[in-house]
Parts: C-alpha cells; sequence; structure tokens
C-alpha cells in the first residue's frame, strides 16, 4: 500500500548488471543462449531470495521490508525478461499501434506486498485481441517466469475487456483495483486505469462495499469465524491480513486512496488508528514471510508445529509462566483483536458518509429520525451513543455504564463510542475499579439476561475490560500451546459465561438437561456467573491455576459487590473447577468410594449444582465437538449419585440391596426373557451386578445366552448407544491371560478409540468384556462397514492372524500435528480412590497403540485390570485403570509400585514407539 523505501537495492539484484549479462549470452545466440540465460536469471533469484531472507533474519519483525523487498527482485527478473524478449527474441523495429504491451502487477504483487512464495499475478494489457507479435511476447515471458519455478498467475487482455469483465466479476475488479503499472507501455496502462475508475468504479461504491463485506463474513465463516482461533490463518483468518486488505480496498474504491496513508486524508481512520494498523500489518506480514521461509512454500497457517518455529525465528523468549510461543501468539492474537477494532471503525465513518449523501438526496432529502435519549445516552437506529467527546472523561464509571445499558436495552454500541472507549480506557484508575456504582454497573452485565456473552466481547474488544479487571487484562490473547484449547483464554471464559446465559434462558435444554433445571435452583446467580468469569483467570503465571485463581477470588468477590458467602463459594469453585470432570472422566462411577470421595469435597448441593454448572460450560467452550453425549452422560450419573448421597446423608443401598435393586430392573427390561436372571444371573459375581448399567447387563444375558446355545468360542456384539454417543462392544470369550490388551489392540487397529472399558469374568470362566468407543472425531460407530471392520480386527487380534505390535506402532497419530508438543509420559498410583482396588492413572502421548501397550505392561506385571476409563486432552492421553494382583488384593509394596511405573513410562515413551516403527 504504502510506498516501503527499499535500502541497498542492488544487494538483492543488479538489474543493470544481469541484463548486461543477457545481452552478451544473447548476442553469441545459439541454442544454448536461452538456456544459459534462464540459469542466469535462476542464479539472480536465488541470490535476491537469499539476501531478503537474511535480512528478515537479521530484522524479524520488518515485515513491509521483507515484502517490498521480495516484490522489488521479481519486479527486475520480469523487465529483465520482458526487456530481453522485446529485444533479442521477438524483436519488432516497427511496431504497428495494436502491437503494444503493458505489464501490470495485480493483487498482493500489485500492492508490492510479496512473502517469499507468494503467486506472482500479473496481467498483461493489449490494445487488441488478435494481435500476433504481442501473443508470442507474453507466451516467452510466461516460459521464462515458469522455468524460473514461479507460479505465475497471469491474464491477458484489451481494455474493453478488462472493463466487461470487472464488471462482471468481484475478484477480477478487486484485483485490478490494486493494480501497478510494472513495465512495457505505460500509456496503455494509463489509458486502461481511466476507463476502469471511469466506467467500472463509478457509481457502484455502495455495491463493493455490500460486496466486499459479504465476501469477509463468508471468509470468516469458512475460517472459524473467530480471531482467537489457535491455529489461525494469518491471511484469511478473522483479525488477519485479508481484513487489514478489505479496508484499504473499499478505502480506494470509495476515496481513490493511493495507499494506507491516505486513509487518515480521507477521515476514516485518525493517525493513531493509521499507526495501530501500520504496526498489526507489518507483524502479519512478518508472520507470513517467516512461514513462507520456514516451509519453502506459500504457508498461511499458523499450525502448531510452526508456531513454535517462528516465535524463535522472531526473537520471542520464554518468562515465568508463559512459553516463547505462547507469548508471540498472544501478541498475535493482540493484534487480530486491533484489527477487529480499526474495521468496526473504518466501516462506521463508510456508512456514515453514505447516510450523508442519502440525506441530500431524493424526496424525503431533509427528514431524519429523531434520537430517543436512555439514561443520557443517545440511541438512534438500534446503536447507543455517548453524548460528547468528553463524556467518558467526566465520569470514568460511564465506561461501564455504556455497555450495561446497552446489554439491558438490546442495543449496539456505536462504533464511534467503542473508539471513544478505546481511547479514554486509560482513565480506569484504582479509584474507579473500587468504585461500588461501577462495580455494580459491571455485575449487572456480567448476569445480564439478554446477551452478556456479545456485550463482554464488545468490552474486551475496546480495551475496557482488561482496564477494568487487570487480571482479565493478563489472559487477554493468551492462548494455551496444547491441540484441546480451541480460544484464547479470554474467548474461552466469555464463551462459556454465554453459555451459562444460554443455558438460562432454556435455550440448551437437550444439551444440558440438568444444567437447565438447577441453574433456577441456585441461592446466588451472580455467584454462578463470576466463578465462570473467574475460573481460569490464573493461567499464565506459573503454579496451579486453580490454587492461584481462588485468591484471586478471595480479592475480586467483595470489590465486586459479592457477600461473605458468595465469596466462599466462588473461591471454592474455582479451587475446584476441575474436580467434576476429573472424577467423572477418571474414576468409576459405580465404585462407592468414588462417590464418597467426591461428596467429601463437595460437602454441599449448592456447591454441587453449582460445580455441574460450571464443569458444563467450562467443557463446552473448549471448542466444538469437545462436548458430547457421553460427557454428559458421565457428569449426569456423577450429579445423580452424589446428590442422593448428600440428600441421605449416606449411600443409599448397602450391596446386597443394590444387587436385588438392580436385578428387578433388569427383569423389567427384559420382560419374556426375565428367566435369563435365573438361569445364568448366578455366573455373575455381585461385582459385575454393581459396576453395570441396567440396560447393558440386560444386553450382555441375552448375549451370553445366545452365545452358549451355538456353542460359539468367540462372540462379540456391537450396538449404537444413543444415550452415550458411543459405541458398546460386547466380548464374550473363554478367558484367558492378555485377553484384554490384545482386544484392545484390535479395537485401535480398526481406526475406534476406546473411552471406557469393564472386564468382568464369570463363576465358569467366560470373559464377558464391555467396551465404549467412538470415531477419533468422537463419533459412534453404526455403519454396517466400521461395525464389520471391528469384528474382524477383534477376532484375527485373539486368534494371532495379525501382529498387532508393528501394526499398530504404524498407525498415525490421532492429530497430525501432535508430535509438535512435549509431552512427557507420567504415572501415578492411588490407593485412596477404591476400597478394593488400585487406580493407576497414566498421562501420555495419545495414540492408536497407547491402551494396548500399556494393557500389556499390565499383563506382564501380573495385575489385573478390571476397569479402564480413557480421556483424552488434544495429544494427551489420559488412561485409568482399577486393578488388583493375582490374589484380589490391591498393590502396596513400594518396590513394586516402582517396577510397575518403570514399565508402564517405557510403554508410553516416545523412545518405544520410535524403535518399534524402526522395526
Amino acid at each position: 500500500m504504502n510506498k516501503v523505501r527499499i535500502p541497498n537495492q542492488r544487494a538483492i539484484i543488479d538489474r543493470r548488471a544481469i541484463g548486461g549479462a543477457i545481452e552478451e549470452l544473447a548476442a553469441r545466440g545459439g541454442t544454448a543462449a536461452r538456456a544459459e540465460i534462464v540459469t542466469l536469471l535462476r542464479g539472480a533469484l536465488d541470490e535476491g531470495r537469499a539476501e531478503v531472507a537474511r535480512r528478515l533474519e537479521e530484522k524479524p519483525s520488518a515485515g513491509h521490508e521483507c515484502c517490498a523487498g521480495q516484490a522489488f527482485l521479481v519486479d527486475q527478473l520480469v523487465r529483465l525478461i520482458h526487456d530481453h524478449v522485446v529485444r533479442d527474441v521477438y524483436p519488432s523495429g516497427n511496431r504497428s499501434t495494436g502491437e503494444r504491451l503493458s505489464i501490470m502487477a495485480v493483487g498482493g504483487y500489485g500492492r508490492a506486498e510479496m512473502a517469499p512464495h507468494s503467486d506472482v499475478d500479473i496481467a498483461f494489457l493489449t490494445p487488441t485481441r488478435r494481435a500476433p507479435w504481442c501473443e508470442q511476447v507474453i507466451e516467452a515471458i510466461l516460459y521464462y517466469l515458469w522455468d524460473l519455478g514461479l507460479k505465475v498467475g497471469h491474464s491477458s487482455r484489451t481494455p474493453d475487456d478488462m472493463v466487461r469483465m470487472a464488471k462482471e466479476d468481484l475478484s477480477i475488479r478487486t484485483s485490478l483495483l490494486e493494480g501497478r503499472f510494472l513495465w512495457g507501455d505505460s500509456d496503455l496502462y494509463d489509458q486502461a486505469r481511466k476507463r476502469f475508475f471511469a466506467e467500472v468504479v463509478a457509481g457502484t461504491e455502495r455495491k463493493f462495499l455490500s460486496e466486499k463485506l459479504e465476501e469477509r463474513n463468508a471468509r470468516h465463516k469458512r475460517m472459524g469465524d473467530s480471531r482467537y482461533v489457535v491455529e489461525p490463518n494469518v491471511k484469511d483468518g478473522k483479525g488477519g491480513l485479508r481484513d487489514l486488505q478489505t479496508l484499504y480496498w473499499i478505502g480506494k474504491y470509495i476515496h481513490k486512496v493511493r495507499s494506507g496513508a491516505d486513509l487518515v486524508e480521507a477521515g476514516l481512520l485518525t493517525r493513531l488508528e493509521y499507526r495501530s494498523f501500520r504496526r498489526a500489518e507489518t507483524f502479519m506480514l512478518a508472520v507470513r514471510c517467516h512461514l513462507h521461509m520456514i516451509t519453502g512454500r506459500a504457508e498461511d497457517r499458523l499450525t502448531f508445529d510452526l508456531q513454535r518455529q517462528v516465535a524463535q525465528r522472531m526473537n520471542f523468549a520464554d518468562r515465568t509462566g508463559k512459553s516463547a510461543v505462547e507469548r508471540f501468539m498472544q501478541l498475535y492474537f493482540l493484534q487480530a483483536k486491533r484489527v477487529g477494532s480499526l474495521t468496526g471503525v473504518f466501516l462506521d465513518h463508510i456508512d456514515q458518509q453514505f447516510a450523508q449523501r442519502r440525506a441530500r438526496r431524493g424526496l424525503l432529502a431533509g427528514f431524519t429520525t429523531r434520537p430517543r435519549w436512555v439514561k443520557g445516552y443517545r440511541v438512534h437506529g438500534g446503536k447507543i451513543e455517548a453524548p460528547s467527546d468528553d463524556w467518558f472523561a467526566k465520569d470514568p464509571a460511564r465506561l461501564i455504564e455504556v455497555f450495561q445499558i446497552a446489554e439491558a436495552e438490546g442495543l449496539e454500541v456505536h462504533p464511534a463510542t467503542m473508539r471513544q472507549a478505546d481511547r479514554d480506557s486509560g482513565l480506569i484508575t484504582s479509584a474507579v475499579r473500587k468504585d461500588p456504582r461501577a462495580n455494580a454497573l459491571f455485575i449487572g452485565l456480567l448476569t445480564g439476561r439478554n446477551d452478556p456473552e456479545k456485550v463482554l466481547r464488545w468490552l474486551n474488544e475496546a480495551g475496557v475490560f482488561g482496564k477494568f479487571v487487570p487480571d482479565f487484562g493478563r489472559v487477554n490473547a493468551q492462548m494455551q500451546f496444547d491441540m484441546y484449547h480451541h480460544y484464547t483464554v479470554d474467548e474461552h471464559t466469555i464463551r462459556a459465561i454465554g453459555l451459562l446465559s444460554r443455558i438460562e434462558r432454556g435455550e440448551l435444554v437437550e444439551d444440558h438437561p440438568r444444567a437447565s433445571e438447577i441453574i433456577h435452583q441456585v441461592a446466588s446467580r451472580r455467584a454462578a456467573y463470576v466463578a465462570v468469569l473467574l475460573h481460569d483467570i490464573a493461567k499464565g503465571r506459573g503454579g496451579d491455576h486453580s490454587v492461584l485463581g481462588a485468591e484471586i477470588s478471595e480479592k475480586l468477590c467483595p470489590r465486586f459487590g459479592l457477600d461473605q458467602d458468595e465469596t466462599d463459594l466462588v473461591a471454592w469453585l474455582v479451587r475446584h473447577h476441575l474436580l467434576m470432570s476429573a472424577t467423572a472422566f477418571k474414576r468409576d462411577l459405580t465404585d462407592p468410594q468414588t462417590i464418597e470421595n467426591f461428596v467429601a469435597q463437595v460437602q454441599s448441593v449448592e456447591r454441587l449444582r453449582h460445580l455441574m454448572m460450571l464443569t458444563a460450560v467450562d467443557i463446552r467452550a473448549v471448542g466444538p465437538g469437545v462436548w458430547n453425549s457421553w460427557k454428559r452422560q458421565l457428569l449426569g450419573e456423577l450429579s445423580d449419585a452424589a446428590q442422593e448421597r448428600l440428600r441421605l446423608g449416606h449411600m443409599p443401598h448397602r450391596r446386597k440391596e443394590r444387587v436385588a435393586y438392580k436385578k428387578e430392573t433388569v427383569a423389567g427390561l427384559l420382560g419374556d426373557n426375565a428367566p435369563l436372571i435365573e438361569d445364568f444371573g448366578k455366573l455373575f459375581g455381585d461385582a459385575y451386578w454393581v459396576a453395570e448399567p441396567e440396560e447393558i447387563i440386560a444386553r450382555n444375558l441375552v448375549q451370553y445366552s445366545v452365545a452358549r446355545q451355538l456353542e460359539e468360542e468367540l462372540s462379540i456384539h456391537c450396538e449404537y448407544d444413543e444415550g452415550r454417543g458411543a459405541t458398546l462392544v460386547t466380548i464374550i470369550a473363554s478367558d484367558h491371560p492378555g485377553l484384554f490388551y490384545r482386544i484392545a489392540g484390535g479395537i485401535h487397529l480398526a481406526g475406534a478409540n476406546i473411552i471406557d472399558a469393564r472386564i468382568h469374568t464369570t463363576r465358569n470362566g467366560w470373559a464377558v468384556d464391555n467396551f465404549l468407543i467412538q470415531d477419533p472425531l468422537g463419533r459412534p460407530f453404526h455403519e454396517p462397514g466400521q461395525i464389520e471392520r471391528i469384528k474382524r480386527s477383534i477376532s484375527d487380534a485373539l486368534a494371532n492372524r495379525i501382529e498387532l505390535v508393528p501394526r499398530l506402532a504404524k498407525r498415525p497419530l490421532p492429530h497430525s500435528r501432535a508430535s509438535t508438543f512435549d509431552v512427557r509420559p507420567r504415572v501415578l498410583f492411588d490407593n485412596e480412590a477404591s476400597n478394593k482396588f488400585t487406580v493407576v492413572e497414566v498421562n501420555a502421548r495419545d495414540r492408536p497403540a497407547l491402551l494396548n501397550r500399556l494393557a500389556r505392561a499390565l499383563f506382564e506385571h501380573q495385575l489385573v485390570v478390571y476397569s479402564a476409563h480413557i480421556t483424552s486432552y488434544g495429544e494427551r492421553a489420559a488412561d485409568n485403570f482399577y486393578v488388583t494382583d493375582l490374589l484380589g488384593n490391591k498393590i502396596t509394596a513400594t518396590e513394586r509400585l516402582k517396577a510397575i511405573e518403570e514399565a508402564l513410562l517405557d510403554a508410553a515413551s516416545d523412545e518405544r514407539q520410535a524403535k518399534l516403527e524402526d522395526a
């Protein structure tokens, strides 16, 4: 956009020297001349790229300089090729008026903003369609460019073609809008440019604006519709380069600006805003250039595996509680956020200008709708606006008030007021933060009953949120460098608040039936919303963010106006906000001790209700697809069991009573098959009846009966379980050592993930093992082909028809870039979590072979697995096993625990994986 000065241009490419060398080679003639010229030009391209790369390494944030240097390099190459072709290849001493050629740089190349591997977009202009000399020259130029390995986007048109096609096609119109004269006949270029603005642009400004905004919205939707996705697209993502370019295109189309700086003269941005615009642009361009240089291709996705490398190249360093890559990405998201703010301001000015033009024309030229006033604010067209430029300076609490009124009244905040709030956010001092009125307004906004999520996002983008709650400001734009969290911490938090609001409004009853009911039963709505706001407030500080967050909560809640009971509740919720998910997903909910341990920490129904809501919105706000039926089922089971325990003061039934109750319920489910309980029920021990849900017991008994009638040695039954959002796979086989790890390997080879497993042995020696499985995207298996593949794979694994270990080792990681992360295996033993079992938890890199290897290691150490509970968090897996020794006892001996730990660490290690891959 702006002309960038390129120091020492000849160090990038010396056109005069290379041009002389080409002349000499061409003068010699012969068939070898062309090949030698291509070699000369390719050498110049390679040397120029190396010089541009060296300069970027020297000044790693100089995005504009790097792009301008790359564009300059390509400019000179195109000019050299053109001059050689028209002088030496197709010379024409006496050209007609139709034999003229102009070369335009268009698109990003036209802006002179070229990343190292960007396309070379050029347009050839000729006076007439049929000009043989022009066609020959164009063809020769293109072949030279292709021989250099450049990716060329090209078109050849007359001015008439250009005008006609630009009228029809938005992308062509945009590309030509950025056209820059490159070489050749400048008069032809000037003529075409004048016609473009006179015949294409004039009178279509409003339509262009509308089309460009539609195009932008569609692109945002395609890219995730958030500027806070943790693997952003630097070029096309929300808040990326394309958004900045869109502003320039609109400004150029409507106001004919020639550079970004001209946007200030057009009144679309202030000088301060333009400096922000320029800073964001140079940072994004630098990031894009680094991506191209690292990958050696036109790569615009800032993926996890590239983020660390770009951060290193841009000289980011680790700080306490934050890695270099997290600091780099925080700056990226702050720039993306700034782009969003500038876009709002810019488009508002354009709207105002069009409104003024409309007001001066037509039958109703003098008519305007009258604004209304709400608490001193001007409201017009559904937007609330500060009445004067010093409005916030007179009373800084109004910086909160304007957003609170917007939420309560269902209004938008006027972009001019957003700009004003951004400018005046520094007025929020310690005194304002302690002001009871300001805090009451903030809590009113946070707990608003219309759409607090949307308005809190505006508050954040205006810079007011972080100033009023500095602890929130510290997590603003902060990413978490892992594959589990899809959004930055602030965006995750705001989304979670929005989900709680939607649950309260009854919009998510199907997905969150319990939360939708209990949110109307809690004693304090304020505590619920404040707990969601503060649950991740201490991330990025080093240490346990739950503990640190509880300490922050104890300071902030009284400031917000919460009483002591509410403060204590919020602090407890923040301190234990991971308790319910850890218990539900990692522990056996049929083990009475699990419920006892959970209830011992929760202690009251009020806490349980709040924790259930907080856990649900926290998980769902992580990202798309993270919340599913299985998690809802587990959390619901834990909530119901804990509530019953808290209500009665003890577990509701003793073991004998529970078994009898289960048998009675199963008989009802079996109907005419109820005699199966009498026939086979005694073969299953009490532990089975306690552990398994009634509907699964009913299925198991029917399957067992059929298997025995058919005298099957192996019975495999697969059934889609809609309530759990998974597929139940039941295997009945003669029990033998190592059965579990072989089944697990067979299931994983079929492309499934095990999320839960319960292993049982009947009194007559038959294994009855129930597995809940999903595909790698968290969806159930229910297509006939999938089911058949599962059955065949398990059968092959148990019959030793396939080699499990090498085939599992060769299966790719569930996430293609999971190897980017440093995941060190960790083993934990818990002998307090269950009265009967030792709970073994293994945290490691998630891979298809993991469960098979861990189960085999347990088998080789003579441990019996009774149940397994598997949870994944992006690139990490947490596999939990309930085990005993061969005599049914817990494992307590220190030396034995140490040996088991070493075996599990080895089984989960990357080193073991590498050895097996090489085998």
